[in-house]
């Protein structure tokens, strides 16, 4: 067991208190530096999750950028990929929905296109949404190509 950030061999403690706050394996400065970023930024646990499964497939995603409007949960900028990650799906208002309409059309016209990902499918199908999004950055990296 190793941290995924630094690849430092973790001991049994670290490994257990940062997999029961954070769900992925991380040392105590990294583990730290996680929790303060959620605590401070509101960063929801599945974007952690989700920027260290992307990690571990070789995908270079910067947690937490900001886009010259808002921060993006994780921003992927080889193929202009910005991702959020819908914690309250299950709360959708129609000020919530022209909220998130407009912010999409901002990415689109800085050239980005914004995936949002219900919360729930991190933290049930991790890997399959993994691998769903490398699907998406294969289709906008032959995108970018035609341009």
């Amino acid at each position: 067991m190793n941290c995924l950030e630094c690849n430092v061999k973790l001991s049994y403690l670290d490994h257990k208190n940062s997999v029961d706050s954070l769900g992925v394996e991380l040392c105590q400065h990294h583990r730290e530096r996680m929790e303060r970023l959620n605590e401070q930024n509101g960063t929801p646990l599945e974007a952690i999750q989700l920027y260290y499964g992307l990690k571990e497939q070789g995908v270079q995603a910067m947690l937490e950028w900001w886009d010259g409007k808002k921060s993006v949960d994780i921003a992927i900028s080889r193929v202009k990929l910005n991702i959020e990650i819908d914690c309250e799906y299950h709360m959708l208002t129609h000020e919530q929905a022209i909220n998130d309409l407009e912010e999409a059309m901002h990415s689109f016209k800085n050239g980005f296109t914004t995936i949002r990902i219900p919360h729930f499918l991190i933290k049930h199908y991790l890997d399959e949404t993994v691998h769903n999004i490398i699907g998406i950055m294969e289709g906008l990296r032959t995108f970018i190509k035609v341009i």
